[in-house]
């Protein structure tokens, strides 16, 4: 695997990646914590190129993925993504994020991009827990890149507690 995956504490929005993903909701209108910030820090443009794309394709579903520029941010575009609301597990919430994972990964290397900045999708209002979506979040990249190739996979962590808990998983998955 030639890919380097990358853990690190700061803000998705000041990343110099190609890509950043945002975990956004289903309407793409911007939102609280991660997709808020990404809509103030990025300006008006990415709004209007999401109202664009819902307004010919509908909402975007749990699980896929579209992809629009950054803005005034300093990545060239944004990846947005829809995880999936916990709802204590029954309801196809585990493959609905890895399908987040892989379609923003898949959107990434379509596009010919290099490299790529990820929150951790789903664990704040959404309630995904964190230990779970950090295990799949590894385990997915890990997946992807045994056929594709970027050459780094940033996961941007907004504490350091949720820092520890992605490195616990893949220090775990590693071994």
């Amino acid at each position: 695997m030639n890919t380097t995956i990358t853990l690190i504490q700061g803000d998705i929005t000041t990343q110099d990646t190609d890509a950043i993903v945002n975990a956004a909701n289903s309407s793409l209108a911007g939102g609280g914590g991660v997709d808020g910030a990404i809509h103030r820090a990025g300006g008006p443009i990415i709004l209007q190129q999401c109202q664009d794309w819902v307004s010919i394709n509908g909402k975007l579903p749990t699980g896929n993925a579209m992809i629009t520029t950054a803005g005034n941010m300093p990545s060239k575009f944004v990846i947005h993504t829809v995880g999936p609301i916990w709802r204590g597990g029954s309801k196809n919430e585990p493959q609905l994020l890895a399908n987040a994972w892989h379609n923003s990964l898949s959107l990434a290397a379509e596009k010919g991009l290099k490299n790529i900045s990820f929150p951790s999708i789903s664990t704040g209002v959404y309630r995904f827990p964190i230990e779970l979506a950090a295990e799949i979040a590894i385990d997915t990249c890990r997946k992807f890149m045994q056929n594709n190739r970027l050459d780094e996979i940033r996961i941007v962590l907004f504490s350091q507690s949720d820092l520890a808990i992605y490195q616990q998983a893949y220090d775990r998955l590693e071994n």
